[in-house]
């Protein structure tokens, strides 16, 4: 049996209760659980929820307060409390299932892998748009390139809490403009480590209205590509010319299946994907999406 330190960043949300309360529920197959919770906010404005929701949960909580509004801020604070075999990250807008965590530990054993991801399922509101709930664009599951996963995300994934991988921490560069998950699991994999996919560990996400939009599309897969270019090594005149010749050929693509409200667009965010790795190879400034309480 394994120790697993759940790790929860959060900043001004409710919904973590129903996050909390997921876990109160899991099958933890006989591993020793901890919650760790990293408040994001200036003030400590989840402590009261989370000391609500105590005699809910039947694992030990730590609650940290870890000010302010830079993801990267929290989720190092959750690493500096970490002390078990594995470190699992959630997001406090997500339920897990019953064998998520088992499922998670499972897959680590088996593959030797350093992280584990899970699928995220996105869960449409009655209002989102048919072409969004049929293209199913707000799930997130790996980006595999052959048999390999390259980099990561934090909202469902194992990581093995050992060294080295145990000495790595988040960009507070990145903390505001987001793809300091991206950066971690590049350094992950620099260090030998492989990530592997559960696809039983299932967390589930609702998608709430403000996101069941093509602009916050394509902000993100812009938002995405730059991290991806600004972390790209080699020459910067080869990137931008395969990038060039990616983004003719994902507009050239969008334009030919016009027909289909699903495939154009997700051709076209693929382009806009790539139109952010140019930027990134740049140089272009991201924007900063964390934090802004229109966004919250």
């Amino acid at each position: 049996m394994a120790s697993v330190d759940i790790c929860i960043c959060t900043y001004r949300r409710t919904f973590l209760a129903q996050t909390l309360g997921s876990i109160a529920s899991l099958d933890h197959g006989g591993h020793t659980i901890r919650v760790i919770i990293a408040d994001n906010d200036a003030v400590a404005s989840a402590r009261d929820l989370v000391e609500g929701m105590r005699e809910q949960v039947p694992f030990p909580i730590i609650y940290v307060h870890a000010p302010a509004a830079n993801i990267c801020i929290a989720r190092n604070a959750c690493l500096d409390q970490a002390d078990a075999d594995f470190v699992a990250f959630v997001d406090d807008d997500e339920v897990v299932t019953p064998g998520w965590i088992a499922a998670l530990v499972e897959k680590a054993g088996a593959s030797g892998a350093a992280a584990v991801l899970g699928p995220v399922r996105a869960i449409y509101g009655p209002d989102a748009p048919a072409w969004m709930v049929d293209g199913d664009f707000h799930s997130t599951r790996p980006v595999f390139v052959g048999d390999t996963i390259r980099t990561g995300y934090t909202c469902n994934v194992l990581i093995r809490w050992k060294s080295p991988y145990s000495g790595l921490r988040f960009d507070l560069a990145l903390g505001k403009t987001g793809g300091e998950d991206t950066a971690f699991f590049y350094q992950l994999t620099a260090l030998g480590g492989t990530i592997a996919y559960a696809e039983a560990a299932l967390v589930e996400e609702p998608v709430p209205a403000d996101r069941a939009s093509m602009n916050w599309l394509v902000r993100r897969r812009l938002r995405f590509g730059q991290t991806h270019g600004m972390l790209q090594a080699g020459s910067r005149a080869r990137a931008l010319a395969i990038v060039a010749a990616k983004i003719g050929y994902c507009g050239a693509m969008a334009a030919l299946t016009a027909f289909s409200p699903v495939l154009r667009r997700r051709n076209w965010l693929r382009a806009v994907l790539h139109v952010g790795v140019a930027g990134g190879l740049l140089g272009v400034r991201q924007a900063a999406h964390y934090g802004q309480p229109a966004s919250r």
